[in-house]
Order: C-alpha cells, then structure tokens, then sequence
C-alpha cells in the first residue's frame, strides 16, 4: 500500500514534522482511559472493503499522546487515493483545538486531466470533507486546512510520458468529545474514508452495507515523551 507521507497540518500553524515518528506499540497502558477508548474505536471501525489500512508511526512531538493510520483505495490492484489520519490528545487540552483531542490529515489523488482542469476544484475537494461529516451528523469544530493542486510536465528524456496532475488535501479538526470523554472516532474515520472514496472516483455506499470490513485488530498506543 502506499500511503501518504510528507507533512501534516494540525490547525495551528499549518503543518508540522514527521520526523521523529514512534511506532503505535507498546504503552496503551499509561494512556488515558479516554485516548484508549478513541484508538479502540479506530480499530474496530468498519469500512468499505476497498480500503486498505494500517497502523503506522505516529508524529511524537505534536501532542503528548498520538495514534496514526494509513489508507489507501485500492481497485483491481492499483492505488486510486491514499492518506494518513492521525489522533492527537492532550489531557490538559489545547488552546488552538478548543479540546483535548484533534485530527489531523493528509489526503492525494492522481487527477483526470479534466478534473484537474476544473478551476473550482479545491472549494469541491474542501467540500467533499466537511459534507461526510455532515452527512454522518458528526460535530467538529475548530476545521483549518488546505486543498493543493499541483501539475508536472516532462521533458527532455521524460517527453513520452503524459503530464501528471495531482490534488492534495490537508486539514485537521476538532471532534466533539462523548459523555465518557472520548469523541466518536470511529464515526469520523469512516466519514474520512469517505473522503478518500470520493476523491478516487468511487461511487457512495450505504452505510448498513454487508461488505463493508472491519480494521485488522493493532497493538495499543503509544504515549509520547
């Protein structure tokens, strides 16, 4: 699968490193009870089986606890769209999220030379993310991003191959926390995988579908020191 990597906005100040990543293993332990609540809720969400996704490193420096996935759709062998959902919790709360949790994402697809050509794609790429929290009644808050669309051309040696186009969405959001303190995760890893759907060209699926699958069962958090 490959998966997006690369920087990630969290909100603040429009992205951050990766550098430095630890692995989601060991430690659930010393997690709060709420952070392990929301990872349990990752794991055991169910998504269309055209979804291929894994735990992965997660950033270390953004928030003392961190859980990351990486996804990508997958059709008759070849990759339509990928990215990288991460889960930040701070117990003491955080002043730019307004909460103790955020998501945050990465987001690309290779583009049709027509759609790339459409001058209101990034408002319709922002679009498709903020409407599958809507069409799921999920509340967030506090939603910054950006949507980046970008061309290559080759030359020289490289002329035979055919320009390129790709769209890139980066973004992340505050989830509005449950009555046991921890927001309903699972609810909006299904409304990104949406996302992910939609960018690739993927028809909707209802979400009482029988095919839809669940994530394979991961080892817990890690908390960040």
């Amino acid at each position: 699968m490959a998966a997006a990597q690369g920087h990630l906005s969290d909100g603040t100040d429009g992205t951050d490193g990766t550098e430095g990543a630890r692995g989601p293993g060991a430690g659930a332990d010393d997690a709060p009870p709420g952070f392990r609540a929301a990872v349990r809720a990752l794991e055991e969400a169910r998504l269309r089986p055209e979804i291929e996704v894994e735990a992965t490193p997660a950033p270390r420096r953004l928030a003392p606890f961190a859980y990351a996935l990486e996804a990508a759709v997958v059709q008759d062998g070849e990759d339509l769209s990928d990215g990288r959902l991460v889960l930040l919790h701070d117990p003491a709360g955080h002043d730019a999220w307004k909460g103790a949790f955020r998501l945050v994402t990465l987001v690309r697809a290779e583009l049709e030379p027509e759609m790339a050509a459409d001058p209101l794609l990034p408002e319709v790429c922002w679009s498709w993310l903020t409407g599958a929290f809507q069409a799921r009644g999920l509340v967030h808050g506090e939603a910054s991003g950006t949507v980046t669309r970008a061309s290559s051309h080759h030359f020289g040696g490289l002329s035979a191959r055919r320009p390129a186009s790709q769209i890139e969405i980066r973004a992340s959001w505050t989830p509005q926390e449950g009555p046991g303190g921890a927001p309903d995760t699972a609810g909006h890893l299904t409304a990104w995988s949406d996302l992910l759907a939609r960018i690739a060209g993927l028809p909707p699926v209802a979400a009482t579908d029988a095919s839809v699958v669940s994530l394979p069962q991961r080892r817990g958090p890690r908390p960040h020191g």
